[in-house]
């Protein structure tokens, strides 16, 4: 599909910045598609997996409301890895499907998938052209997930545990934005890339020079 051809996957850690960098490239014309916000209503009040899941985890992993309790489920699947597969083999599927929908629908000259896990997933790396991963220190992860989510240390590490190492993410990066800094220093790597990526997905007349941008 051509669309999903002019394609970026976006990801990395856990408070590493992802959806502010998002929007900045979304600030410059780039369609975003968010795994995240597709998956919020997927498992949202009567959402399209939640009779998949309520069947195969039994009502008590619904609300209410219809929705997924995500505790519940979180606590659930957290160290059990059958039942982490079992998760994903429903909401992966769908989640792709809506992804690449919204892909095709693309007005702009790329599209962006934020995808917090695309290195865990193992096949998003083929359905994108490049892979932009937003990197921090670790230190600097741990103390934003604890003041944005009143988290205690030791619980922000175990989420951090959960994930591919930080060297594993950087491994597998196209492109690097260093996220530091804030958003002061964001916006010089966003708008360099930028550029990088119109040249790239032919979208100006510049000719693409790969070489022109070292991680970042």
């Amino acid at each position: 599909m051509e669309r999903a051809a002019r394609s970026i996957g976006l990801t990395g850690g856990i408070g590493c910045g992802k959806s502010t960098v998002a929007d900045l490239f979304a600030a410059r014309g780039a369609t975003l598609v968010d795994t995240d916000l597709i998956a919020h209503e997927l498992t949202g009040p009567h959402g399209a997996a939640m009779a998949a899941l309520v069947a195969e985890f039994g009502p008590g992993c619904a609300s209410a409301d219809g929705a997924l309790d995500r505790a519940a489920m979180r606590a659930r699947v957290f160290g059990d890895e059958r039942a982490r597969a079992r998760l994903e083999a429903i909401l992966h599927p769908r989640i792709r499907a809506a992804a690449e929908a919204a892909a095709l629908a693309a007005q702009g000259p790329y599209t962006i998938f934020v995808v917090p896990l695309l290195v865990e997933s193992g096949n998003w790396r083929e359905r994108v052209a490049r892979v932009l991963v937003i990197d921090c220190q670790e230190s600097t992860q741990i103390a934003r997930v604890m003041a944005r989510n009143g988290l205690q240390e030791s619980q922000v590490r175990a989420i951090m545990a959960a994930q591919v190492p930080r060297q594993t993410r950087l491994a597998a990066a196209d492109d690097v934005i260093d996220n530091d800094d804030g958003l002061a220093a964001l916006a010089p790597q966003v708008e360099r890339l930028h550029q990088f990526y119109l040249r790239f997905f032919g979208a100006t007349d510049a000719a693409p020079d790969a070489n022109s941008i070292e991680r970042l």
